[in-house]
């Protein structure tokens, strides 16, 4: 069986991204290919039983028939880590990994998914590179666009590997402005060629990949809709916090944010809802008339930021701004809700939805698998598989 340790250099570097596009691509080829999800720190319930919410996710996409036992073995709760530590812990996790992973022995191939960096979960003993290594897996390393960044975390990341005896297969570079730095495919597998690593292909930025949509973050933070906008399916550009003064916040609002703003700061909410209405925030004067003969008081004359208006509001605290202010978003046509939390708390959580794919993502999940399929040769990983030799 041919397998492959698919870790990354750090959090939101696009690991689920790469194994959701590599199984497809697998299983286009026509073999028996699994999935597994050693480790997991993001763990959920799902058919009775604790299983990482990648391996829920994989399952669900293309119908895995191994139970979540077998494709998600250990888990690491809150306060595992320190019951671990303090001796709390006696079970083998390893034994238990490797029982789990015995279950594939039929497959063509298996894809393994890590957690973090090489070194994440050495506090429990069972660091990407040491469990890479249980398994005998070569490892493959997922990193972001850039040049000198990405090319020093495989580096450094590929040392972690070697001094646990793992192979490293290969190298993922996701999120590259292909179009704006021409021949950047080569430069990459030049630099890493120098350290030994091949570049086994580069995925191109691609905005949906990293971003949710209006109808993903009202599902995501929850709270009561004011207005549901034109469409809940836009994508989100960027995520602003308003809690500044109106023409300091307006200076980091474009045509796709999403600002998150407390919802007793009438002042911004009313500059907001303006400023759409307006469809361009240069001269606005301070007051305007635009909603529907609603005369909306703003903190003075604005002249700053480019034209576009803000995709919509969250509105954090629980605070529910009085009637005419509620009445003027309504009117200027933009998203809007309310919620509980605090503004860190919302920020937070939009923050988290910016790299999570869902299972009922259905035209992100196609748009992965055509990116990778296209971008990602299949048979470069298949042979770096079946040529990694350990140490």
């Amino acid at each position: 069986m041919r397998q492959l340790y698919l870790a990354a250099t750090g959090q939101n570097r696009g690991k689920t991204t790469a194994s959701l596009g590599l199984v497809d691509g697998f299983r286009r080829r026509g073999l028996r290919t699994g999935f597994m999800k050693p480790v997991g720190q993001r763990t959920v319930i799902e058919d009775g039983v604790p299983a990482d919410e990648d391996a829920v996710l994989m399952r669900s996409i293309f119908d895995l028939p191994e139970p979540y036992p077998v494709m998600s073995p250990v888990h690491i709760p809150r306060g595992f880590t320190k019951a671990y530590i303090a001796g709390d812990v006696v079970e083998d996790l390893g034994a238990r990994i490797t029982a789990a992973h015995a279950a594939y022995a039929d497959h063509d191939v298996l894809l393994i998914e890590g957690t973090g960096h090489a070194g994440v979960g050495a506090v429990i003993g069972l660091s990407n590179a040491t469990v890479a290594a249980l398994l005998g897996a070569p490892a493959v390393i997922v990193s972001e666009g850039g040049v000198g960044r990405p090319i020093d975390e495989i580096v450094l990341n590929a040392s972690h590997f070697a001094a646990h005896g793992v192979p490293v297969a290969g190298a993922i570079v996701n999120k590259v402005r292909t179009d704006e730095q021409p021949g950047i495919e080569r430069t990459l597998e030049r630099g890493l060629a120098r350290h030994g690593i091949p570049l086994l292909g580069v995925l191109p930025y691609r905005p949906i990949l990293s971003s949710p949509t209006l109808g993903m973050v009202l599902e995501g933070v929850g709270g009561r809709v004011i207005s549901a906008g034109p469409d809940l399916d836009r994508v989100i550009d960027g995520v602003a916090v308003g809690a500044m003064e109106p023409h300091h916040m307006l200076e980091r609002v474009g045509p796709g944010t999403l600002v998150i703003v407390p919802g007793d700061r009438e002042d911004a909410i009313l500059t907001l809802a303006a400023a759409h209405v307006a469809g361009s925030w240069r001269s606005l004067p301070a007051t305007v008339e635009h909603i529907d003969n609603l005369v909306v008081e703003t903190p003075g004359a604005i002249d700053a930021g480019p034209e576009g208006r803000a995709l919509g509001i969250v509105l954090t605290g629980g605070y529910e701004p009085r009637p005419e202010v509620l009445e003027a978003v309504r009117q200027s046509g933009m998203f809007a809700a309310i919620v509980a939390e605090d503004t860190y708390t919302v920020a937070s959580e939009v923050h988290d939805l910016l790299v999570k794919t869902h299972a009922a993502d259905a035209g992100k999940i196609e748009m992965i698998k055509a990116l990778v399929w296209e971008h990602l040769f299949i048979d470069r990983f298949l042979e770096a598989a079946a040529e990694a030799r350990f140490a």
